[in-house]
């Protein structure tokens, strides 16, 4: 009984078991294919792999902190220093004409046209005129043409005189910028009477006393601008002046210069020109033929701060040789700040109707020409000191030939003859001296002493300034104010007398001062005073100088605005 009870026990778990079993294996097949079921419907699985290159980096440095701190207060003013190019002055006892200059033609250059128009009017009945016209692109041409025109009508009324000036300059690069052609045009025309004659009580006629001389004339020159593939530079040039007085007096000077320049290395140059002048006087009573031709060998030494030159130079003044020195010496010591200079050169000054008339206009027709020969020693030096001030100074030893004298005629004194004086010598000593703040305020002065020795045909230097002083002012006060003062000085000059005697004139003093200022952008109103002080002096003799007279008027400019 025990072991039929335990037999079915053992038989109800064992069923149950099986029963278990089969349920538990229904539930897996249930979802084996539950699972193969959505296996057909989804996706299949896709597989994305990352992958990273390793990337170097360096580690952050740390950041210095800057404490800030005001900085110590500075009371020292910098200095500021400035290379001035030396300036060469050459001043005279007269001012000299406003005249356009030329300007270089650089493509790296602006170039800006100007245009004006000056009128004015004075005491004595002085009307005056002055014009400027510029054209061209500043590049390939430049064209300049001014005028300037002046008479006055004082009482006595021979002391009237004119002044016509017309000028026409040009300047043209050639295509390939490597030439320049450079050409002017001028018409000169002065007419004044001769009322220097005594006693004042002779009779002439305005006819009888007018001295009229004109001048047309003209110049061509040709230049390469940069040195050729053969090291040579060339500047050749010709020029004609047609000259001519009012009483069937006529003159042609024609001239030319061939000079040429061989680079042999970079610090010598042969240099060889060949110059010509010839002129062709004529007068009623007399014809004359007067020339010089010239040949100037040279060789040219030149380093940074060394430049001499040595040659000698053959010479034909109406076929009388003569050889003439060319030897020059430049020292540059501190740069440019100071320049020592030597020399002994020889050289022509070309006497013709035409120098002689400019020189002393109240001249008679000459009947001879004799060409003035010159042999000149001299030391000196140039430079600057400081940062606005300029010098230039030299002692010359001038041993002269045929130097022109003048002398009043032996009836009434009203014309002037010319003496040759056929050896002489003169001990001059010339000084300049600038003084420039940018364009704001310039000074120049100068002095030229001569002390004349060994005249044995003349006896005095009739006519020639032994002492000469100038200066001239120019000052900005304002943008629109400008000042202007010309101051002249010289010693008299020796004189003949009708009984043969020498005489001296007395010393002359003359100063002239102006100013202009703006009123409109392009109008500007100017004054000048001339002879301030009333002097009465005479610079040739017999020939007083008018009184203080003054002038005012307007300058209209049509371009850039420029001071006149």
């Amino acid at each position: 009984m025990k072991y039929l009870v335990a037999l079915i026990i053992l038989i109800s778990i064992t069923q149950s078991s099986f029963a278990q079993h089969r349920q538990n294996k229904k539930r897996v097949e249930e979802k084996k294919l539950t699972k193969q079921a959505a296996t057909d419907t989804a996706l299949p699985p896709r597989t994305v792999v990352v992958t990273s290159q390793f990337a170097p980096s360096l580690k952050q440095t740390s950041k210095i902190n800057f404490s800030a701190a005001t900085p110590l207060p500075d009371s020292v003013r910098p200095t500021l220093n400035y290379n001035i190019p030396v300036s060469n002055l050459s001043l005279g006892y007269q001012s000299a004409p406003l005249k356009a200059m030329a300007e270089n033609i650089d493509s790296n250059v602006h170039w800006q046209s100007s245009n004006y128009l000056k009128v004015g009017y004075g005491n004595y009945t002085t009307p005056y005129l002055q014009t400027g016209l510029s054209f061209g692109d500043g590049v390939t041409s430049v064209i300049n043409v001014n005028g300037k025109y002046v008479s006055s009508n004082p009482s006595p009324a021979l002391q009237n005189f004119s002044k016509l000036h017309l000028e026409g300059i040009g300047i043209f690069a050639t295509r390939d910028n490597k030439n320049e052609w450079t050409g002017n045009v001028f018409l000169d025309n002065n007419t004044q009477y001769q009322y220097g004659f005594l006693p004042d009580t002779l009779k002439f006629t305005k006819d009888d006393l007018r001295q009229r001389f004109t001048t047309f004339g003209g110049k061509v020159s040709l230049r390469n601008k940069t040195v050729n593939s053969y090291g040579i530079s060339y500047n050749p040039s010709v020029s004609l002046d047609l000259f001519g007085d009012n009483r069937n007096g006529k003159e042609d000077n024609f001239a030319f210069d061939l000079p040429v320049t061989k680079s042999i290395t970079d610090i010598l140059d042969f240099n060889v020109g060949l110059s010509g002048d010839v002129t062709s006087y004529k007068t009623d009573t007399v014809s004359i033929d007067n020339t010089i031709y010239t040949v100037t060998p040279s060789l040219s030494f030149k380093t940074p701060n060394v430049k001499i030159m040595a040659g000698f130079s053959p010479s034909w003044s109406n076929s009388t040789f003569n050889l003439l020195p060319n030897f020059t010496l430049d020292v540059k010591i501190n740069e440019e700040k100071f320049i020592l200079q030597g020399g002994f050169i020889g050289y022509y000054n070309k006497t013709s109707y035409e120098s002689l008339a400019n020189y002393n206009p109240w001249i008679a027709q000459p009947t001879v020409l004799n060409n003035t020969l010159i042999k000149e020693e001299y030391a000196g030096f140039k430079g600057s000191a400081g940062d606005h001030l300029t010098y230039n100074a030299r002692v010359s030893y001038l041993k002269i030939n045929n130097q022109p004298l003048f002398v009043n005629d032996t009836l009434t004194g009203k014309s002037f003859n010319v003496l040759y004086e056929e050896t002489m010598h003169d001990l001059r000593i010339h000084g300049e001296l600038g003084y420039t703040v940018s364009e704001q305020f310039s000074l120049l002065a100068g002095a030229t002493f001569n002390q004349y020795s060994d005249l044995p045909a003349g006896e005095k230097a009739y006519g020639l300034l032994p002492v000469e002083l100038n200066g001239a002012l120019r000052y900005q006060i304002v943008k629109d104010l400008l000042l202007k003062v010309d101051m002249f000085f010289w010693d008299g000059t020796q004189y003949r007398t009708k009984d043969f005697q020498n005489r001296k004139l007395d010393p002359a003093f003359d100063l002239n001062t102006g100013v202009e200022f703006a009123v409109m952008p392009k109008l500007n109103v100017w004054l000048q005073f001339n002879n301030v002080f009333n002097n009465k002096y005479e610079r040739w003799s017999q020939y007083p100088v008018l009184g203080f007279n003054m002038l005012a008027g307007v300058v209209y400019s049509f371009g850039e605005i420029k001071t006149h």
